[in-house]
């Protein structure tokens, strides 16, 4: 079966961090090299890049995504920063902490970058290609690491290459990350400093350590709404709101045409209008297939266990 893409490796040079920004405006996700790790980037405000994210490594969880600006007032039309993170950005930003507050209401980024949380994972990256690329986007990009889900995180252009070689629009080749292991991630939501995970920069915060999840590397169960789901549903009840997909039309689909990259691209947004309906209980139609499809299948089952 013949891979979707011809995968191009991008020089750093103008004419490189261009088209890099040619492709992430026209929704296709491109490997950029940070000083952590190499990041898989999309527009974080375009939730169909960000679901071409995942199909794009495979079969992982619907874990919120850190999302990249290039400096703190970006960051700040995103998120509301107490003193605490504040002095964080102060001390750390640009470079490799992220930082989770509260998102904002208006910040309007795609509900499938925070997995539907009212908290938002935000960095400030140091590394001149990554901030090239930022500022001709001129948009917030989610970057998770760029490589196939389970595989190790990549820190050259060639490690990029060697999982997502035919799955991806380009990498950019900015050589050898500096770091090599993924940012630290400190929550700042009130309460006090929260180590949700360990990284280049040492924090003073207490370190997390129950099952509740707001940033990468934790568990992978979170948003779950707040009525009963049941899933593999073809026919409602007449107390349930059904999500569809495919030939099951439901109340509203998370797509029509059956395609699983749409359907993670609208996942969160139709689980909270399920939620806010007159309705009591939640029906959500099958979902078949491999790859996204079953991330998708895997994280409903997780959003209906029982609580």
């Amino acid at each position: 079966m013949a891979l979707p893409y011809d995968t191009k490796r991008l020089d750093d040079s103008d004419e490189g961090i261009a088209e890099a920004a040619r492709l992430i405006l026209a929704g296709e996700p491109v490997a950029v090299p940070t000083e952590t790790v190499y990041g898989l980037a999309a527009d974080a405000t375009n939730a169909d890049a960000v679901a071409a994210i995942y199909a794009a490594k495979g079969r992982p969880s619907f874990n919120p995504l850190i999302v990249h600006v290039p400096d703190l007032e970006a960051a700040r039309r995103l998120g509301k920063f107490d003193q605490d993170a504040l002095a964080l950005a102060a001390d750390h930003w640009p470079g490799p902490l992220t930082i989770v507050v509260p998102r904002r209401v208006d910040a309007g980024i795609a509900s499938i970058v925070t997995a539907g949380l009212d908290s938002i994972a935000i960095r400030v990256p140091a590394h001149p290609t990554m901030r090239a690329i930022l500022a001709k986007v001129g948009r917030p990009l989610a970057a998770p690491s760029a490589n196939a889900s389970g595989r190790i995180s990549p820190v050259r252009a060639d490690h990029v290459l060697a999982s997502l070689d035919g799955r991806i629009a380009a990498v950019v080749d900015g050589g050898k990350t500096e770091r090599g292991l993924e940012s630290t991630i400190v929550a700042a939501t009130g309460g006090g400093l929260r180590l949700l995970r360990r990284g280049p920069v040492s924090i003073d915060a207490t370190e997390e350590t129950g099952d509740k999840i707001e940033a990468p590397g934790q568990m992978s169960s979170h948003y779950a709404p707040g009525k009963p789901l049941r899933l593999d549903v073809l026919t409602a009840e007449p107390d349930e709101f059904l999500i569809g997909f495919g030939p099951v039309a439901g109340d509203q689909s998370l797509s029509a045409s059956g395609d699983p990259v749409e359907a993670a691209a609208h996942l969160f947004d139709l689980l909270h209008v399920a939620d806010r309906s007159h309705q009591p209980r939640i029906a959500i139609a099958p979902i078949p297939g491999d790859g996204i499809a079953a991330a998708i299948r895997d994280r409903l089952k997780r959003a209906a266990a029982p609580r």
